[in-house]
């Protein structure tokens, strides 16, 4: 048996063999779709995102919308035209028209006080008494001198008469007389001394000195002020000069009496300007009857001038006062989509001029009839919502200023 040993016939025809890549058009076509569904996809993605912002704020809008803050409850104010005082106001302070320190005027050990420490006493009235008794004996025998001279120039006049003296013997008796008188008026001055008087009506202060104590002459005893007029002396700056004048009224408040003025006269104006202040000292003279006024007191001074014609005035509480200007919040009236009216408080920059108990005329920014809050816009800010509280506004005064 033969058996074949040729090896089987293997089919090579190209239709068989096996594939292994793809060709270079269906690649690009495969890459292209992918692209495509990943644009598709972040399309998609972009599109919720956005939606939903939108949707969130639209959301957020209607939400702010439906719940507004609850108006804030102001008082308000009327702008009105009225005349205020034209004033001219500064800082002062009171001196008194006499004071002085009484003083001995010689030397002497104090004997005697008389006076009372803040009592009134009048001129003349006994102060302190200082030691005089070997002045007093001075005093006896320069007026024993002056007797023996005085019958010493009787007798040489007489002798004269009947020629049986000389016209010197006279003279030299004159002379001693009258030494003797001398001696006697400068004692007894020297004795007026050693009694301290007030010099003129007034208060005395504080005591300074004892019983035994022994002055100098010049030494402080007590202070003593005529209250009944006061100075007042304050200043003003050099561009007030031209509508200042001597017999301007001027008014005054002092912290003591709250509320109280007290009304006087320019009496003085300094005729130079300060060269370092660039002020003008003046002084007013009020009187003080009532002892009220003080000297030291500072004041709140002043000068009434001539009227200005009437302006737009507010209460001063209206006016917010920044760094940045002066400004009032305007009430006005504002209608929504449904149509219904509310009130909203608009900042509104205003330049204020003079003010008066409470009251500040508005140069510009404002006319009158206007709205404006006058209590409660430390709240408020500039658009806000508000309604009128019932409670009553700021008081405005029910007479017309005085002049």
């Amino acid at each position: 048996m033969t058996m074949s040993t040729e090896a089987p016939v293997t089919d090579r025809s190209p239709e068989k063999e096996p594939h292994h890549g793809s060709s270079p058009g269906k690649s690009r076509v495969r890459t292209t779709r992918w692209f495509i569904i990943v644009g598709l996809l972040l399309a998609v993605v972009v599109g919720l995102f956005v939606g939903f912002n939108a949707f969130r704020n639209h959301m957020i809008a209607q939400f702010f919308a439906n719940n507004k803050p609850p108006p804030v409850s102001v008082s308000a104010a009327e702008a009105r035209l009225e005349t205020l005082p034209h004033l001219l106001t500064g800082i002062g302070d009171i001196a008194a028209v006499h004071q002085v320190d009484v003083s001995a005027d010689v030397s002497g050990r104090v004997t005697e006080i008389k006076f009372t420490p803040g009592t009134s006493v009048k001129k003349g009235d006994p102060l302190v008494q200082l030691f005089d008794a070997p002045e007093r004996a001075d005093l006896a025998s320069f007026k024993a001198q002056t007797l023996a001279a005085e019958l010493a120039l009787d007798r040489a006049r007489a002798l004269l008469t009947k020629q049986a003296g000389t016209q010197a013997t006279v003279d030299q008796a004159q002379a001693a007389y009258d030494q003797a008188n001398a001696s006697v008026a400068k004692t007894e001055a020297v004795i007026s001394q050693k009694l301290v008087r007030a010099p003129f009506d007034g208060e005395l202060g504080v005591r300074r000195v004892e019983v035994g104590q022994y002055l100098s002459a010049g030494t402080i005893i007590v202070t003593l002020t005529d209250l009944s007029r006061v100075f007042v002396n304050f200043t003003a700056t050099e561009k007030d000069r031209a509508i200042l004048k001597e017999g301007q009224e001027v008014r005054i408040e002092v912290d003591a009496y709250p509320g109280r003025q007290f009304e006087g006269k320019i009496t003085t104006i300094e005729p130079q300007i300060s060269s370092d202040t660039r002020n003008i000292r003046l002084q007013a003279t009020i009187d003080n009857p009532q002892h009220l006024l003080k000297p030291g007191m500072f004041t709140t001074t002043s000068v009434v001038l001539p009227p200005e014609p009437a302006k737009v005035t507010v209460p001063e509480t209206a006016v917010d006062y920044t760094l940045y200007g002066d400004s009032v919040f305007l009430i006005k009236e504002t209608k929504d989509k449904d149509g219904k009216t509310s009130l909203v408080a608009e900042r509104a920059p205003v330049t204020v001029g003079s003010r008066h108990h409470g009251r500040v005329a508005i140069v510009k920014g404002l006319k009158e009839g206007d709205r404006v809050v006058a209590v409660g816009q430390l709240k408020l800010q500039s658009g806000a919502a508000v309604e009128i509280s019932k409670d009553p506004g700021p008081p405005i005064p029910a007479k017309p200023p005085r002049y």
